[in-house]
């Protein structure tokens, strides 16, 4: 097979396709990071009921993940590409349901209604609409080139757009989303639907600007019978020891990240009172991440993306162990010690999403067809399930601590707070580390005599 003819790798790439996670983490953050908060303090629903609400719906993206990577797979090669016809298609529909998430006015309906609407638009946007274009998405980066370093350089774009948008959400909620009643912070539900609308708005932007911005020129067109089926698809993903590491890799992953995001949500307002200090914080995490952008790429070429890994979630993990024995009681002690551990995630998620891309090259490599959009939609799928486990084990961690918002500041209640922010994240990085560095196998040498067993084969 040979490579598409086009114009060379270069930045217009990387930009474009740091827009599209830009794009995706308008909604995608939004939901991991606010949608349990918004549903127990403004809605009244039980922090129980929402966090079974997003595991269910992670079940069922088992089903449309593998279902889109399919469809990505068997797809023609047009003009504009294999994948990124996906991102033009869908851009709208993903928008406007995450959207239809956050309806304030719909707050005094009976709890049947709110938690049927929950589930209903949930699944709707994650499992339906925001697989139809994540898949297609990341399943592109090996489309636009097959070179190592420009790989990597995708991942670090991807993950700088992926800040951003954090960012975004992350500062501007807790700035403008606020109010101040009896002396308490709390969420006013009218402001959060206007900005989760704003969002939805600058998520088709962003998706257009990737659209028009990405240029897909690695061949990835395979003939008809070159296809597995789904059956020998699923065998050959149980006996890959790459995919499957790198699989419970990113539930781990999920499950330490989007807990320290979520509880975020519950640490500044309730246990510091003080939801200026969460923006001000996120404004350091993206400090920490775009510092870690800038050791990324050479201690990736000097020692491994595998290998500098490890080393970040241990510091992280590390990290998460201090605060909870230390507990500062003030806040900007809490973030000064916090920075550290967004150093350490910040190396990790620099180069996380050139890991999937290796685990792609090996896959090809045993199993002799090239499934980008299967494989992808597995990962994808993996980290569904480590958002699954954030939420589900916060949502049943806050209710096993009587949190409501009646109870939302009482001492007992803001300790278990603090407790499950940090010892939830302590175990899922320090237990991430583990499976990178004994069970995940491509570590550097590895991955460099793929990239030339490859090169050999489609260079024929």
């Amino acid at each position: 097979m040979s490579e598409r003819a086009a114009r060379p790798f270069g930045i217009r790439d990387k930009v474009g396709y740091l827009f599209g996670d830009f794009g995706n983490d308008f909604t995608f953050i939004l939901s991991s990071s606010f949608l349990l908060k918004f549903y127990t303090d403004v809605m009244g629903v039980s922090a129980a009921v929402v966090g079974i609400a997003m595991m269910v719906a992670r079940f069922v993206d088992g089903f449309t993940d593998v279902a889109m990577g399919r469809i990505c797979d068997r797809s023609r090669v047009r003009s504009a590409g294999k994948f990124k016809p996906w991102i033009l298609r869908m851009c709208g529909p993903v928008a406007i349901s995450s959207f239809l998430i956050y309806q304030s006015s719909l707050s005094d309906m009976p709890m049947g209604f709110k938690i049927g609407w929950l589930f209903a638009t949930y699944i709707l946007w994650g499992s339906v609409f925001y697989t139809s274009i994540n898949i297609p998405y990341g399943s592109m980066a090996s489309a636009i080139s097959r070179e190592p370093e420009d790989r990597q350089s995708l991942s670090t774009y991807r993950s700088v757009g992926s800040t951003l948008a954090g960012v975004i959400v992350g500062v501007g909620i807790p700035l403008f989303a606020y109010d101040t009643v009896g002396g308490q912070t709390v969420l006013s539900g009218p402001k959060f639907t206007t900005i989760a609308g704003i969002f939805s708005i600058l998520a088709i932007l962003c998706y257009i600007v990737c659209y028009f911005l990405v240029t897909e020129r690695a061949s990835t067109e395979t003939a008809p019978h070159e296809h597995n089926s789904l059956g020998t698809v699923l065998k050959n993903a149980v006996k890959n020891r790459a995919l499957l590491s790198i699989v419970v890799a990113s539930v781990l992953m999920l499950l330490a990240q989007l807990t320290m995001q979520s509880m975020a949500n519950y640490v500044y307002p309730n246990y510091y009172n003080n939801a200026e200090a969460q923006s001000l914080s996120t404004v350091a995490m993206m400090a920490g991440i775009l510092v870690s952008a800038a050791f990324a790429k050479p201690l990736a070429r000097r020692f491994g993306k595998a290998e500098i890994s490890v080393a970040a979630n241990l510091l992280a993990s590390v990290i998460c162990i201090l605060l909870f024995f230390i507990r500062p009681k003030n806040v900007w002690v809490y973030i000064g010690i916090n920075l550290v551990s967004w150093l350490g995630m910040g190396i990790f998620t620099m180069v996380s999403w050139a890991l999937i891309t290796d685990v792609i090259d090996y896959s090809e490599i045993k199993n002799g067809v090239r499934e980008d959009g299967s494989i992808y939609a597995m990962y994808s799928f993996a980290r569904k399930l480590g958002q699954a486990a954030s939420a589900g084990a916060s949502g049943i961690l806050l209710s096993a601590i009587g949190y409501s918002t009646e109870t939302a500041f009482e001492p007992a209640v803001l300790e278990g707070i603090f407790n499950i922010s940090t010892i939830l994240p302590a175990i899922g990085f320090g237990a991430l580390a583990l499976v990178l560095w004994f069970w995940y196998p491509l570590h550097k040498k590895e991955v460099e005599k793929n990239v030339q067993i490859l090169k050999r084969k489609h260079n024929k």
